[in-house]
């Protein structure tokens, strides 16, 4: 193609020879990324003060790969060395400059500001409590209005597929919240930081690798960059400050340092968790939790019946606690940092006595004590979780539900439920009321493989039928968001009963009104006074076993939403679609970060690089949709204006 080009070209023309010139042009356009050396065993980063290191000060492990020389098997190192394992950290500083160097975005990030609440509904993190409550405590970050706020993500997969070789690569994905609603969180805003290398798991060693972050956004917060605002055509020191993470709740643990196993998982119950261990199965049980969120005069708190058996609930949920009084909690039990020298073995024995594993290094950023919430629970993950708990125990899954004979054994231990106890004579247990046969199973299924979604809306679930089975698998993370919103009350409506199926749909209901892309502070209210209730009418249908901590999670969800604001700026549904772009950028896979990095940094440039046509880049205020394209050859100007084709024609084009 460059020879091709060239000879199109004038003579004595600056094109470049060949593709790999072409490819180390464009990378000069790029901005910068630093290569780090990291321990084998994640225990340090050779970085600040220990870049010179030739071990790790932790474990002794060598830092560069040594050959064997000569018959005495002798080992040294190369001229060219070779670590045994690397980072990428991508600095967001000069990320966030160009998005006041062009035309394109630099009035968008001042939207935060311009833009006034109607009806006091919430349609963006700026119109939120926590939002207005941080420019309360720091009036001097909020008068310039051009200063920064930023979202994290952090979210491991697997680059090799299921069936390849186990590898675990976790980007680190920042983006900014001044910019309006349809820009904001899109793709194009959405700076990779970090790559924390594999193919172990990082676990609660992530910290390791988010020192070269902290320090950033530490003196983005203290210090600021001089940036030039082309809009304003000046300059002004701009500082930057990270509003929260984003992360599954596996990630949640490692991030905020928080145990999410075990009956301490919830992070805002904490210590005030009332789940319990199951006597037959040993699994961990939330049953019976939400009655301490109900208001004191209500009927649930002294039913002795449907809940745990004669037990009467009097407490009542302290409330979150605030950042003082959570950084005073770990500043008393003595937690480390995991960079600390003795972080590994004082942590250890600390955590046995608490949900707490670490301090995490966030707590490093001086505002972050300051944040009504500073770790989101995703509501993406619990939607699915909740979903497969009900689907999989309605159709009654080998291996999925919760309706097992160990559950059915111990459950008029806990409950007074004895129509389903077991039969002394036949040593069977009686069919539960919300578990469907054969042939109700049957019937949905055939409803769902025969449902037809607008174009864009769904994926074909019909695909992930299983007819044989009598099951669903393969379902993608927005399946069971649509599912369970949709679909979900209107499957299950004919075949169970009103006093099963109500609060199935009341939940279902709930999670749709709680993903709404405006809010209203009275509504969120009635969701946070209505999630409770809701929760107890379930328990009063499935067994204990039935209740993990998904099923404990969502009672908190309605305030997070009121303290925050809309979910749909703070789940995990836009870096899992960032992800698969990543992914695809896997071209060597002996390099595997090296190869995300060269593509990204290619990409970046690219789209930086476009910022700068006259109409600043065409795809990005105006990205055309899919089906937004006219057949011009086949409109009439006499033709009225609601019978023009809005779209194209599905299919294969003829000629």
């Amino acid at each position: 193609m460059s020879n091709f080009i060239q000879e199109l070209l004038p003579q004595d023309n600056l094109m470049p020879l060949d593709f790999y010139s072409t490819k180390k042009l464009v990378r000069g356009l790029g901005l910068p990324v630093q290569v780090i050396h990291c321990c084998v065993n994640n225990c340090m980063i050779y970085w600040g003060d220990d870049s010179d290191l030739n071990s790790c000060k932790k474990c002794g492990h060598a830092r560069y790969k040594q050959k064997v020389r000569g018959s005495g098997n002798r080992l040294y190192i190369g001229k060219l060395k070779v670590s045994y394992k690397k980072m990428h950290y991508f600095p967001i500083t000069p990320r966030l400059q160009r998005l006041y160097a062009s035309t394109a975005t630099a009035n968008e990030m001042r939207w935060h500001s311009e833009h006034h609440m109607e009806d006091g509904k919430m349609c963006h993190p700026s119109d939120a409590p926590a939002w207005k409550h941080f420019d309360g405590c720091f009036p001097d970050f909020s008068s310039e209005v051009r200063n920064v706020r930023l979202g994290l993500f952090a979210y491991g997969f697997q680059p090799f597929g299921q069936s390849g070789q186990q590898y675990s690569l976790w980007p680190v994905v920042v983006t900014p919240y001044n910019l309006p609603p349809d820009l904001c969180m899109k793709e194009e805003f959405m700076f990779l930081t970090e790559l924390v290398p594999g193919p172990t798991n990082p676990k609660g060693k992530i910290d390791v690798f988010l020192q070269p972050l902290i320090a950033e956004l530490k003196s983005l917060w203290g210090v600021g960059v001089q940036t030039y605002d082309i809009s304003k055509r000046q300059n002004f020191q701009m500082l930057a400050a990270l509003m929260w993470t984003i992360n599954d709740f596996p990630a949640y643990s490692m991030m905020s340092g928080w145990s999410t196993a075990g009956m301490l998982a919830c992070s805002h119950c904490m210590e005030d968790s009332d789940a319990f261990r199951l006597i037959k199965s040993g699994k961990q049980s939330w049953f019976d939790n939400h009655r301490k969120f109900l208001p004191m005069n209500h009927p649930y708190r002294r039913n002795t019946k449907d809940f745990i058996k004669n037990r009467k609930v009097t407490k009542q949920f302290p409330g979150v606690r605030s950042g003082d009084e959570i950084l005073q909690d770990l500043n008393n039990r003595g937690l480390r940092k995991v960079i600390d020298v003795d972080a590994e073995v004082v942590n250890a024995a600390i955590s046995k006595t608490c949900g707490w594993n670490k301090r995490s290094i966030f707590w490093d950023l001086p505002y972050w004590l300051e944040h009504l919430l500073r770790h989101n629970l995703d509501v993406m993950h619990i939607e699915k979780n909740v979903f497969d708990n009900i689907f999989n125990t309605v159709f009654n899954i080998p291996g999925k539900t919760k309706d097992t004979y160990k559950s059915r054994d111990e459950l008029n231990k806990y409950c007074r439920r004895p129509q389903f106890a077991q039969n002394l004579v036949t040593s069977k247990y009686p069919d539960m009321p919300f578990v469907l046969n054969k042939s109700q199973k049957r019937d949905v299924l055939e409803w769902v493989k025969k449902l037809r979604f607008p174009n864009g809306y769904a994926s074909n679930m019909g695909r992930c039928v299983d007819a044989n089975k009598l099951k669903m698998f393969g379902m993608k993370s927005h399946d069971f968001h649509v599912f369970m919103q949709r679909l979900l009350p209107i499957a299950l409506r004919e075949f169970l009963p009103n006093r099963i199926w109500e609060p199935i749909t009341e939940i279902s209901l709930f999670f749709k009104q709680l993903t709404s892309s405006s809010l209203t502070d009275e509504e969120l209210r009635n969701l946070d006074e209505q999630i409770p209730v809701i929760l107890c009418n379930v328990e009063r249908i499935f067994p204990p076993s039935f209740f993990d901590s998904m099923e404990q999670l969502p009672v908190h969800l309605a305030y997070e939403a009121r303290i925050a604001g809309p979910v749909h700026y703070r789940w995990m549904y836009p870096p899992e679609r960032y992800l698969r772009k990543i992914k695809h950028k896997i071209m060597n896979k002996a390099q595997v970060e090296g190869s995300i990095s060269i593509g990204y940094i290619m990409d970046e440039a690219a789209k930086f690089a476009s910022f700068y046509f006259k109409e600043g880049d065409p795809t990005l205020p105006h990205k055309e949709k899919r089906n937004e394209v006219y057949l011009d050859d086949i409109v009439d100007d006499d033709m009225f204006e609601i019978f023009k084709p809005p779209g194209k024609a599905i299919g294969a084009e003829h000629y």
